[in-house]
């Protein structure tokens, strides 16, 4: 029989942790990361010709960190760990009327898994160059500890599901100690993230004019690492009162 106030952990930690992994599943599925303002007039230049080809580029996939960091400054461009996107005109319907104003529109491209793993260059664009493999690990890491975060608790829900199919509260421990490894590979995607972005504006410097900042999908996922560890401070504190518990009715 479990106590009511076990009872109340476990739901409470359970409702904590759905939420940590609906925010940090949405904070991976989009692309606002960083986002970056760039003054009026760069929307017009995305229609000359100095910009029409690496425009067409970064549409087409092709992957050069210098071209769609380059765009991404003058084009109202957000980035995510597995999306880059721009604001683009809207295509004109009339070849012989231009609109003074015109509508824009948001294009996304997304990274592929094979472009997650190319190295990053001291001199972004400049594949001869030599490698830095500080921000290399940095991307690499920022991709893969989420996953990594989502397979834990992946991991943690299957083990409690067996756990009540059981009637135990034995795994509990283990559910909160992948609860908090979670946590913590949450928190140093952020981080990995924000040293990242700085790394490559000081090897790539925004253009005068454009404002950077961060952007919602990364407060996601900053909100989910502190719910996932609460979850597991919870998850601990049942599993350890219910022990200490066991011990002095059997004693």
């Amino acid at each position: 029989m479990v106590d009511n106030r076990y009872a109340t952990a476990l739901v409470i930690g359970s409702v904590l942790s759905l939420l940590a992994t609906v925010y940090l599943s949405v904070a991976v599925g989009t692309q606002h990361w960083y986002q970056y303002q760039s003054p009026p007039a760069g929307r017009d230049v995305a229609n000359t010709s100095e910009l029409r080809n690496p425009r067409e580029d970064f549409l087409n996939g092709d992957f050069d960190e210098k071209t769609y960091s380059d765009m991404l400054f003058r084009l109202n461009g957000t980035l995510g760990l597995w999306w880059r996107c721009v604001q683009v005109p809207a295509p004109a319907h009339s070849h012989w009327f231009k609109e003074p104003d015109p509508k824009m529109v948001t294009e996304c491209v997304s990274f592929t898994l094979p472009q997650q793993f190319i190295p990053k260059y001291k001199d972004p664009g400049n594949h001869n160059g030599q490698e830095d493999l500080l921000r290399t690990y940095l991307w690499r890491c920022q991709f893969l500890l989420p996953l990594v975060s989502l397979g834990l608790v992946f991991l943690g829900a299957l083990t409690g599901l067996c756990a009540c199919l059981c009637r135990s509260l034995t795994p509990t421990l283990g559910i909160g100690v992948l609860h908090l490894l979670a946590g913590m590979c949450t928190l140093a995607t952020v981080c990995c993230f924000l040293a990242g972005m700085d790394l490559l504006h000081r090897a790539n410097p925004p253009p005068d004019g454009v404002d950077g900042s961060l952007g919602w999908s990364l407060y996601l996922a900053l909100i989910s690492s502190p719910l996932h560890m609460m979850a597991a401070a919870l998850l601990l504190w049942a599993a350890r009162s219910h022990r200490q518990s066991y011990h002095n009715r059997v004693a």
